[in-house]
């Protein structure tokens, strides 16, 4: 078994793969022509965006929005780069709200995290190790 993909379903899949590229310098691999599904590269594992109309065709009741709650959902995206502040600096001007400046764990690690235009948590950090 591994992780092939995760999927956030969003109000606006254009508009998150746009965001995903301005703020985190991804290069969008896939956007279906229903404008209800697309997808970013990012390594070996895809990180997808579907509409939250495809939620409601695929689960009885559809999904909870993440922009819909106040706080953030209990699930992160994990971003790893070299250089955390430049990477969050980014993301917060491209439009994502900061919730932690990047900080220093006791293990060595940088992180920070903020939050997406569609309410998506993402973690900003550096290599563990």
């Amino acid at each position: 078994m591994k992780l092939g993909y995760t999927i956030a379903y969003v109000a606006d899949v254009a508009a998150s793969l746009d965001f995903f590229e301005r703020a985190f310098g991804l290069q969008r691999r896939f956007l279906h022509e229903s404008g209800d599904y697309g997808e970013l590269d990012t390594g070996a594992t895809t990180l997808a965006f579907a509409s939250l109309e495809l939620g409601e065709v695929n689960f009885e009741g559809g999904v909870l929005a993440a922009s819909e709650s106040a706080r953030p959902l209990g699930m992160e995206l994990g971003l790893v780069t070299d250089d955390v502040p430049a990477a969050h600096t980014r993301a917060v001007n491209a439009g994502a709200q900061a919730l932690k400046v990047p900080q220093v764990k006791p293990w060595g690690q940088t992180v920070s995290w903020v939050r997406c235009p569609a309410g998506i948590l993402v973690e900003l950090c550096t290599p563990v190790g």
